[in-house]
């Protein structure tokens, strides 16, 4: 075995358009070869099951080799991935520039796009990945109280695991009719914006389908926070979906029509001197990375990379700065915080922990385990049993530490590890808590 790059990875684009991406035989090929390195590595066995998955194949198979698979079972391995990113971010040393080349999540991706564009997908799962239709008709005034209320029903619960797929125990969010869009006008006001620290003070907020239609408080404790921060913030005139849904389907042609819907609202903000954020990692990093390199040349995609920022990121920016405010009158104390993968692999470091430890009297305990959540992955049937077993470390550590706050940046791997822990009575988002350090 070779050894790994000491050289830090970098990601080469996607090349969907080109007629080799959607060949089966030239994918198999590489399925084969990737597989083969993973069968003599074995470093991510402790990930997503997509690896128990293919090990367990090599194992049984007559050559105990990836030589002996039948190749209708290297899907059973794909299904397994929902683009966490992690074993390309953390464990795998052959990630380029090493000669051997390994993108593990992206040929996951590949193959899950042949897959989608010869067989296409369940209802389910094209229901659940159309955030933005689904969303908007469950949060109609009445309906979402109607959904909300069938959705805490565990008879309905148990009919709609065998109709629809969907594991009658996995949490589901809230609808809410009253969205951040409804809400969010009486907030917003007028700042001077400052330039500081490669930020401009004046931030566009991405409101996402989750913040906009399930979590609309939390977006209000963005514009709360921020501007107690002196930064001019509005909400992005009008958004879809990241498209983030529709890439973990496989579904390119769905991602390429929201590119088509977003970037030049975002661009054209960003020619307006904004910054750009939003309160869900996938979705940061779906701007930050994904578009980018789906169209590695499309001027606006990089236009809108590169003012992109996690909030907390962002916030970081600013008090190194010396802009940020430091005077919090209420002590946070002991916060366990759960890194959410979609925030790791963008490489900017704990600056949601670092900020919160700004506040006097707070411990902030990062816990960088996966929730195996994925948004749809944990939802479904044939897949809820696995992302519970992903989340039990997690979930131990924070029953373990029993602390005063549970938190992460992703409000739906929160509600998933704190419906399976015991000593957690309510999730919280990190910007939530620093709201409540301020006494906003």
């Amino acid at each position: 075995m070779k050894e790994g790059s000491l050289e830090a990875p970098t990601r080469h684009p996607i090349d969907w358009q080109s007629d080799d991406f959607w060949d089966k035989k030239s994918l198999e090929q590489e399925l084969e070869r990737v597989y083969d390195i993973c069968h003599g590595c074995r470093r991510c066995v402790s990930l997503c099951d997509s690896f128990p998955t293919l090990f367990d194949l090599v194992d049984e198979s007559p050559t105990l080799e990836v030589d002996g698979i039948d190749k209708a079972d290297y899907n059973k391995v794909v299904d397994q991935c929902y683009l966490c990113d992690l074993c390309y971010m953390t464990k795998c040393p052959y990630v380029p520039p090493h000669e051997w080349n390994v993108d593990f999540p992206h040929l996951m991706l590949r193959a899950k796009a042949v897959k989608f564009k010869e067989e296409g997908a369940k209802l389910r799962d094209r229901v659940l990945t159309s955030t933005d239709s689904v969303f908007s008709m469950t949060s109609i005034p009445l309906v979402d109280i109607t959904v909300n209320a069938l959705n805490n029903n565990a008879g309905f619960r148990k009919v709609l695991e065998s109709t629809a797929g969907i594991h009658h125990e996995a949490p589901i969010p809230k609808f809410h009719s009253k969205t951040l869009r409804k809400q969010v006008k009486p907030l917003l006001r007028e700042l001077d914006p400052k330039v500081i620290g490669g930020t401009t003070g004046k931030l566009a907020l991405y409101a996402t389908c989750y913040g906009n239609y399930n979590s609309p408080d939390i977006g209000t404790d963005f514009i709360k926070v921020f501007q107690h921060n002196d930064i001019h913030i509005d909400l992005v005139p009008r958004e879809k979906c990241c498209g983030m849904p529709k890439l973990e389907l496989g579904d390119l042609e769905s991602v390429a029509r929201l590119k088509e819907a977003n970037i030049p609202v975002l661009a054209k903000l960003v020619d307006q001197g904004y910054d750009l954020t939003a309160p869900i990692p996938s979705c940061v990093l779906m701007y930050k990375q994904e578009l980018p390199l789906l169209y590695p040349h499309d001027g606006d995609v990089k236009k809108v990379q590169a003012a992109f920022f996690d909030p907390f990121e962002y916030l970081w920016m600013r008090h190194k700065g010396d802009a940020l405010n430091t005077q919090f009158p209420n002590a946070l104390g002991d916060i366990a915080y759960q890194v959410a993968c979609h925030q790791r692999v963008q490489n900017i470091g704990l600056k949601t922990r670092d900020v919160l430890n700004l506040v006097p009297d707070t411990q902030v305990t990062a816990l960088e385990r996966c929730s195996g959540h994925d948004g749809t992955y944990a939802v479904k049937k044939e897949t809820h049993a696995k992302s519970v077993k992903i989340a039990r470390p997690v979930v131990r550590k924070v029953d373990q530490q029993e602390p005063d706050h549970f938190i992460s940046d992703c409000p739906m791997a929160a509600t998933h590890i704190a419906n399976l822990a015991e000593k957690v009575d309510k999730p919280e988002h990190p910007m939530t808590l620093l709201r409540m350090a301020y006494r906003l």
